[in-house]
């Protein structure tokens, strides 16, 4: 089934101790389409500058993901660098450029509105809310955010909340947006805002999904998937995209959601995030193939015993 997602395609220029680059296409909705592609249809909507070009173009036809729904404007693409440490879970914004994006307003082609899944990647509240209205007939749909916007767009965050099924953000976020410093009572909050799903992501140690009670059909427990250990973290700029990718794009290719259906896709979430920190931008990501995909996905059942 067809999955689409509203967010940021963009240019990076990222340096980490084991290299640096100028300029490369990234953002949110870039990584998030060409990881789900493995699995389902994917479609974009998002809106680029005057440079971006065939060559940026290719990269999605490579993965068949439609983006007959991006827009091009006059000016320049969305353009962030930033630098990482040691500690490869933190970066260090350099320059923000927001160039045409600054301006986006998606609007969903009609062709695109009957998919039947649906992610908000981290865009203003407000634009997430507009897409969710019209989309009203998606039948799953997850959601990203940020401190930017927990900390500036409460309110407006908080009504887009009640309009999706599954938010996926990170420890330090969960506990901000719940104002709870206690990791198992934040989800508890998260979840009365509105989402039946809260999948938070732990970085290089992995990412629980809490439920609400009789979400879903599959009860309330949560459910914690662990990550493989990767020698080196070439570029961790896209792994929780990546990771937003692999778990939306497994849900869309499956006839019914189960309580093992979320299991699996959290494990392919951290498999695609676990590949695309390999190399600089969506360099592994485009090389991957779902050969490679398979096996360390077995790899983690065997870590695991996952049936």
């Amino acid at each position: 089934m067809s999955l689409l997602v509203v967010g940021s395609v963009a240019f990076d220029a990222i340096k980490t101790p084991y290299g640096k680059t100028d300029k490369i296409l990234g953002g949110a909705a870039t990584y998030f389409s060409l990881s789900a592609s493995f699995f389902t249809q994917v479609r974009v909507v998002a809106v680029v500058g005057e440079d971006f070009t065939e060559k940026e173009e290719n990269v999605f036809h490579a993965r068949k993901v439609d983006i007959s729904g991006i827009a091009k404007e006059k000016g320049q693409s969305f353009f962030w660098s930033g630098e990482y440490g040691e500690n490869v879970n933190e970066a260090k914004s350099l320059d923000t450029q927001l160039g045409v994006f600054a301006n986006f307003n998606p609007q969903i082609p009609d062709k695109y509105k009957d998919s039947h899944f649906l992610f908000l990647a981290n865009i203003d509240p407000v634009l997430q809310l507009n897409v969710r209205r019209q989309m009203s007939h998606a039948k799953f749909v997850g959601g990203d955010t940020m401190n930017y916007w927990i900390n500036g767009h409460r309110e407006n965050l908080l009504e887009t909340l009640k309009n999706v099924h599954a938010l996926l953000i990170n420890d330090t976020e969960a506990k901000m947006l719940s104002g709870d410093p206690s990791l198992a009572r934040a989800a508890q909050k998260i979840l009365k805002m509105g989402p039946k799903a809260l999948v938070v992501k732990h970085g290089e140690y992995g990412a629980t999904v809490f439920f609400e009670e009789g979400a879903f059909g599959i009860g309330r427990h949560p459910f914690r998937a662990p990550t493989l250990p990767i020698e080196t973290v070439t570029d961790p700029t896209g792994a929780g995209d990546s990771f937003a990718g692999g778990f939306m794009g497994y849900i869309a290719s499956q006839e019914k959601l189960t309580r093992d259906i979320f299991k699996r896709a959290m494990f392919y979430g951290g498999v695609m995030g676990s590949f695309a920190v390999e190399a600089f931008g969506t360099e592994r990501l485009q090389k991957l193939t779902r050969e490679e995909i398979d096996e360390r996905y077995k790899v983690f059942r065997e870590l695991t015993h996952l049936d």
